[in-house]
């Protein structure tokens, strides 16, 4: 059985811009969730501190403490990012640095996990979340291949309002976590 709820999962955004594509994609995961699992939001990634080893210790500061809680607690992630620079944002790798180092080091060992992301440009995100992907690899995480969910021009597929129109888009949104869902129950 996977750590923690057996069916909550733990969703973050690797954006923290306020008209995020990528949050989008995450409110649009929890709006039209079929109910295979209850998928909550991490909104605190701008509040962790960067990475500092000196820090790292018994006594790390409380909000890493509490984004190492909920992690431990989730029965899967759903990590939607961006891409900058042919990668990861810094925010979201500086969160997985918080998750996977001592003393916290194995909470994402195992950890079924899956990644979508949006661009405006014509890739949707795909070198950003292949770097996710070379990342939660190489710390243990139990990454879904399938579906991928990369959504291209993603700026004609969210309206002003922010929410996800295209219906192909909420398909595979649809299909992703209904897989990390079935994925979280096999653990």
């Amino acid at each position: 059985m996977a750590q923690g709820n057996r069916g909550t999962i733990l969703a973050l955004s690797g954006s923290l811009r306020a008209q995020s594509y990528n949050t989008a994609l995450l409110k649009a995961a929890v709006k039209h969730n079929s109910g295979k699992a209850t998928i909550e939001i991490y909104e605190d990634l701008a509040r962790l501190p960067m990475y500092n080893q000196d820090h790292d210790h018994d006594d790390p500061p409380r909000e890493v403490v509490e984004l190492r809680r909920r992690v431990a607690e989730a029965a899967g992630l759903f990590i939607v990012t961006p891409e900058h620079n042919a990668s990861v944002p810094a925010a979201l790798k500086n969160a997985l640095d918080w998750t996977s180092t001592q003393p916290a080091g194995g909470i994402l060992v195992g950890k079924p996990i899956a990644i979508a992301g949006a661009s405006p440009g014509a890739f949707g995100s795909s070198r950003g979340q292949l770097a996710l992907r070379q990342i939660l690899a190489s710390i243990g995480a139990d990454v879904l291949a399938k579906p991928e969910v990369a959504v291209f021009h993603c700026h004609e597929r969210v309206n002003a309002e922010g929410d996800v129109t295209d219906p192909m888009t909420l398909s595979l949104l649809n299909d992703l976590i209904d897989a990390l869902a079935a994925r979280i129950l096999l653990v």
